[in-house]
């Protein structure tokens, strides 16, 4: 065994040393070792070797919103230390200096193994696992940027959610598009407001990849002792579950701001699930996905939570206020309000009846009123409760 294999293997036993199991496996069957040296996070039982391989893993976060700081934070408690991109130079310098994301996500200390930069040369080049969390809006263009500066192999993981306006995309068949095959890609995706990952309280998400052994890797990289996470091989659903909830958020906000009660929200909840599993099925996602994690568990937590954006902007369409006025106020993007046109147009594109999606899209572009889109949307005839969601059995 070469030296650096050595060193590893004899650094994995020392690691071991008070893990019983894990010791003796691998000391009676150095198959096993390898098999970790070679693959660390393929069916590492314990977390004590996860945690030794995962720093192995040379990680960068590409977006310092909300949700990138607190997933910063995150791997930080894991012990990772990782470049943080900052879009805005100022507040780049701001965290630097203040230790804090002052703008996106205020009151959490950024210990020092967080490390800001404005840079993408210097976040990417080199690193094995990136972290994509900007806007979907800039996705594309964020991505063509990294490139340049990407190992062949590197891990891309999205932790996004939204659908591309000009080509109805999700940011996996972006990632597709834009990158070559060398690369693994991934997506995160759940029932997690930034604040309450920040927070570290109890939390679950589930993480897509194209194949399981994909999947679990990203697994091992963010899972911690408060956050479960669940695999799935299905990027497709998980992304259009993620991306669609935002648009139902807005539709059940707008029912709270219409003072309408709680039998119409779950109304929305549900039949709006329904409207995104048809739009899933439709390009080839499973219908199982959508009553994961990704699917039902982001709805009902979008559409009931009081730190939901989405769920913000609708209860003020609801109070009367016109979409202008909402979003000049807005420090933080609300996703559902960009998401609904490429929603509205994808259910034109594949002929699926999703009223409740037509009818947020009407309301917000169309200067729709909610009491008339109400009126419309109970006299929308359909024919049996699961019509038009595919792979049912």
């Amino acid at each position: 065994m070469p030296r650096r294999g050595r060193s590893r293997y004899s650094g994995l036993l020392r690691y071991a040393r008070n893990d019983g199991c894990a010791k003796k496996d691998l000391v009676n069957h150095k198959p096993i070792a390898r098999q970790y040296l070679i693959q660390p996070w393929a069916g590492c039982s314990s977390p004590r070797l996860a945690d030794f391989y995962m720093q192995s893993e040379n990680i960068a976060i590409i977006g310092a919103g909300a949700w990138g700081t607190a997933l910063a934070l995150l791997l930080a408690e894991k012990g990772h230390t990782f470049p943080l991109w900052v879009y805005e130079q100022d507040l780049c310098e701001t965290i630097k200096t203040k230790r804090e994301n002052t703008f996106f996500l205020p009151g959490f200390s950024l210990p020092e193994n967080i490390r800001p930069t404005h840079s993408l040369q210097e976040a990417v080049e080199g690193k094995s696992a990136i972290l994509l969390v900007v806007p979907t809006h800039v996705m594309r263009t964020t991505i063509k940027n990294i490139r340049p500066f990407l190992q062949p192999d590197c891990l891309i993981i999205n932790a996004s959610k939204g659908i591309e306006n000009e080509t109805l995309c999700t940011i996996h068949q972006i990632l597709q598009e834009e990158l070559d095959n060398n690369h693994k890609f991934a997506a995160i995706s759940g029932p997690t407001f930034a604040i309450e990952i920040a927070q570290g309280l109890p939390s679950a998400l589930v993480a897509a990849g194209d194949t399981m052994e994909t999947a679990e890797r990203v697994k091992q990289i963010i899972s911690t002792p408060k956050l479960k996470v669940f695999t799935s091989d299905d990027p497709l659903g998980v992304q259009i579950g993620g991306a669609l909830k935002n648009v139902i958020a807005i539709s059940t906000g707008i029912c709270d701001g219409m003072g309408l009660g709680f039998n119409p929200r779950a109304a929305l909840i549900s039949r709006g699930l329904m409207e995104i599993t048809r739009i899933g099925t439709a390009q080839g996602a499973r219908p199982e996905t959508f009553l994961g994690l990704s699917g039902i568990g982001d709805l009902v937590l979008t559409c009931t939570g009081d730190l939901s954006r989405n769920r913000n902007v609708g209860i003020k369409l609801g109070q009367g206020k016109k979409i202008g006025e909402i979003t000049k106020n807005m420090k933080m993007v609300a996703e559902g309000i960009r998401t609904v046109k490429s929603a509205y147009e994808l259910k034109n594109k594949l002929d699926i009846q999703a009223s409740v999606i037509e009818e947020t899209y009407r309301v917000i572009y169309e200067d729709k009123s909610p009491q008339k889109a109400l009126e419309d949307l109970m006299k929308v005839e359909i024919d049996t409760e699961f019509s038009g969601v595919r792979g049912l059995k």
